[in-house]
This record gives C-alpha cells, sequence and structure tokens, in this order.
C-alpha cells in the first residue's frame, strides 16, 4: 500500500502539478476523509516531532471509483449544456 508523509515539503511536491493547497484546507479534508474511513492514519515520533502518514483504506478506493463515474455523468451533462456532444439518455430515445 503507498505511503505518504504528509509535511509541508510533501503537500507542495505532490499537489503543486495539480492545485495549490493550504494547509488550513488539506489537514480538514484528510481528517474527513479519516472520520469516512477513507483513510488511516499512523503517527510516528520522528526527530522529537511528529509525523503522520496517511493510507488510503479499500472503502477510499472504492469512493474514488464512485467519483470517477460521477465525474463522467457531470461531464456527459456539460457536453450536452455547451452542446459538444448529446447526452446518453438523449440518445437512447431516439
Amino acid at each position: 500500500m503507498c505511503t505518504e508523509e504528509t509535511n509541508k515539503n510533501t503537500e507542495k511536491k505532490v499537489m503543486k502539478p495539480y492545485v495549490t493547497v493550504s494547509e488550513s484546507t488539506l489537514y480538514p479534508i484528510l481528517r474527513r476523509l479519516e472520520a469516512n474511513a477513507y483513510l488511516t492514519v499512523q503517527s510516528v515520533e520522528h526527530n522529537g516531532r511528529l509525523r503522520k502518514y496517511y493510507h488510503i483504506t479499500d472503502a477510499g478506493r472504492a469512493r474514488i471509483d464512485e467519483f470517477q463515474e460521477e465525474w463522467k455523468e457531470l461531464e456527459s451533462i456539460y457536453r450536452f449544456i455547451v452542446r459538444e456532444e448529446p447526452m446518453k439518455e438523449a440518445q437512447d430515445h431516439e
């Protein structure tokens, strides 16, 4: 299972190519994901400081799959609205 250390440097390296997220945004999201059992957290002391390691759970992976399906549906609706392509349901009724 992939382990990712979250600290200021790692956050910047991982998130920078995609989106800029501040600590005040990231940590509440991580806590919410943990509360919903999408992540587990392991706290480890290193050089006198507490580090947290986040692991995605099977439920978290399943939620990602669900989200990807929801995103496809949103993309389809968007394309229909901007007339890029007809919605699948509209095609089925023709």
